[in-house]
């Protein structure tokens, strides 16, 4: 691995093509595998509300899980390094468990299996946000949150459409193994970027914390909210930015199933996560460039503005297809523009020393951001009980009100951090 200083293209791609895996994970369980696979055994008119509470309650999980593997990553001295040993051991059991998702046919046995797939990839994934901090310049953190942000939207929908396909067939026929292909190609993507992620990556030999573990475990979470208040509303503004952007995602396949009325909901679901992902494909990469020249705070309160025009949009024309689609590229070009600056912010505003630790902490935000928004499936439920289809439209206007309100938050950041240092 080059030094800070001299960073070659291949070496961003080393130390962050793991995300590409893990978003290519969770986008499919969460956006095509988990939705369909619940209909096996949920009624139609609590489909939302057992989406909700599966996923609401494997996301509480990972919030307790990344900062903890993270706060005892920094403290590790293994002559390899820091993260790569968690790296190899959560990446192995998430592949172990995946198949849970395959093999149990009630509620609580997924829910099992899925929330202990949050501990093995949250092992993985809290040391390896630390490779930017570690090993990246600060002149060059926004084109390396650029190039972290450019794979994971890359992997959040290259497998998508190929397993939208593989559940249409598997909804309409019930037969096992296109579920079987779908989960064994999602475990191959992981751990052919594990594989590169061990191998490739040339960390530091560990020199951890000398805090014990006892310790380090009981500050896991701790933040000193007096000097660290801007991080304190980076973290308020990224969990209403995931409320909205993953309860779009979370209920749009039954929204262009029971609103739009689409023929085959798996495939329309990936088209429009194709264009939300070529509307991040346009922002991703500028705007961390742009972060690095005129600092992060302008572009990361434009993204939610962005974002919350294009809900808007889908809010007073809820019917038409076409119009989603089009919509789907105002919230693209939002979640990309705010992923890489805002991840930039996030290396800006960590404390020296304990990278992995606070990086594991915006995961408060990340998964309790998008554990909140699966708690809008019973509203959704609730509101459809009585008025079908409105339920849907309650679900939009939540997402532009916390669009909206995530881009107010961050003006409240005055520290220095919100500027290239």
């Amino acid at each position: 691995m080059a030094s800070s200083n001299r960073f070659r293209g291949i070496d961003y791609i080393k130390i962050t093509i793991l995300g590409f895996a893990i978003a290519a994970l969770w986008g499919s369980l969460h956006t095509i595998i988990l939705p369909l696979r619940l209909l096996d055994f949920a009624a139609e008119p609590e489909k939302n509300t057992y989406l909700g509470l599966l996923t609401f309650t494997g996301l509480i999980v990972a919030m307790v899980v990344q900062p903890i593997a993270g706060a005892i990553s920094d403290r590790s001295g293994f002559g390899w390094g820091r993260r790569r040993p968690y790296i190899l051991l959560g990446a192995m059991l998430t592949i172990f468990l995946l198949p849970g998702i395959g093999l149990y046919n009630s509620f609580i046995a997924i829910l099992i299996a899925y929330c202990l797939l949050q501990i093995s990839s949250n092992i993985a994934q809290g040391p390896y946000q630390a490779f930017i901090p570690d090993l990246v310049a600060e002149t060059k953190r926004g084109l390396a949150s650029g190039v972290k942000s450019l794979l994971e939207i890359l992997g959040g929908v290259a497998l998508l459409y190929p397993i939208a396909l593989f559940m249409d067939c598997y909804s309409t026929s019930k037969e096992g193994f296109w579920l079987w292909l779908a989960l064994v190609m999602l475990a191959f993507v992981l751990l052919i970027a594990m594989t590169i992620t061990v191998l490739a990556v040339r960390e530091r030999p560990g020199r951890g914390t000398q805090l014990p573990l006892l310790s380090a475990l009981s500050q896991s979470f701790r933040i000193d909210v007096r000097a660290n208040r801007d991080f304190i509303w980076f973290l308020f503004s990224r969990l209403l930015f995931f409320i909205a952007f993953t309860a779009m995602q979370t209920f749009a396949l039954y929204f262009l199933r029971d609103v739009v009325g689409v023929a085959s909901p798996a495939a329309a679901t990936a088209r429009f996560s194709l264009v939300a992902v070529a509307g991040m494909l346009a922002a991703v990469y500028p705007a961390g460039r742009i972060s690095d020249r005129v600092g992060r705070r302008p572009i990361v309160v434009c993204s939610g503005l962005i974002g919350a025009l294009g809900v808007g949009l889908v809010f007073f024309f809820p019917t038409s297809y076409p119009m989603i689609m089009f919509c789907g590229g105002f919230v693209g070009i939002s979640f990309g523009a705010f992923m890489s600056t805002n991840w930039a912010l996030a290396t800006d505003l960590v404390v020296k020393g304990e990278e992995a630790r606070y990086l594991g902490l915006t995961n408060l935000a990340n998964a309790g951001g998008s554990a909140l928004a699966r708690l809008v499936g019973p509203i959704i439920d609730s509101v459809n009980a009585y008025s079908p289809g409105w339920g849907y439209l309650v679900m939009l206007a939540i997402c532009f009100v916390c669009f909206v309100a995530a881009s107010l938050l961050l003006m409240k950041i005055r520290g220095m951090s919100t500027k290239v240092r």
